[in-house]
């Protein structure tokens, strides 16, 4: 049976907004990823059941928004320097620069996930086992993903 996704609208609707408008910093596009999120859903349905939406819910619109970063970053509107400044809030120059280098060296290796991970976890601030069952990982898995940041000199005391 297809879930409801006008129920799932009206009753997820907010939490998904307040994600995508954490993650993109702009009313305008965290509206657009709220539809795109909902269409997503609208598409597939048929598919899904109604276990854990939130969960579900919360998962496409973080992988949502990171795509419009990511393709924002392919073809920037502002140059990447103003993007962060924007999300971290830097003044120095000093800093903002170092901050693009230190993400760029620590997310370059890394698969997709590994970025949601840390993000959910020490930005969000999930715990372990909330992040793993958002990005359908093992706990073991997730801890191995941020153990690994760790150790090349990223964790959350630097974000």
């Amino acid at each position: 049976m297809a879930v409801d996704v006008e129920e799932l609208y009206r009753t997820y609707g907010p939490m998904v907004l307040r994600r995508c408008r954490a993650l993109l910093r702009d009313e305008e596009k965290a509206l657009d990823a709220l539809q795109e999120v909902f269409v997503k859903v609208l598409k597939r349905r048929e598919m899904l059941t109604d276990r854990a939406p939130s969960s579900l819910l919360y998962t496409i619109a973080t992988n949502t928004c990171l795509n419009v970063l990511r393709g924002e970053r392919r073809h920037p509107a502002t140059s990447q320097e103003e993007l962060l400044v924007e999300i971290t809030g830097l003044d120095d120059p000093e800093r903002k620069a170092l901050a693009i280098h230190l993400l760029d060296r620590i997310f370059a290796s890394e698969l997709a996930t590994t970025k949601t991970i840390a993000v959910l976890h020490w930005v969000d601030g999930l715990t372990l086992e909330e992040t793993a069952k958002a990005v359908r990982m093992s706990v073991s898995g997730v801890r191995k993903r941020l153990r690994r940041l760790q150790e090349r000199g990223f964790s959350a005391r630097e974000s």
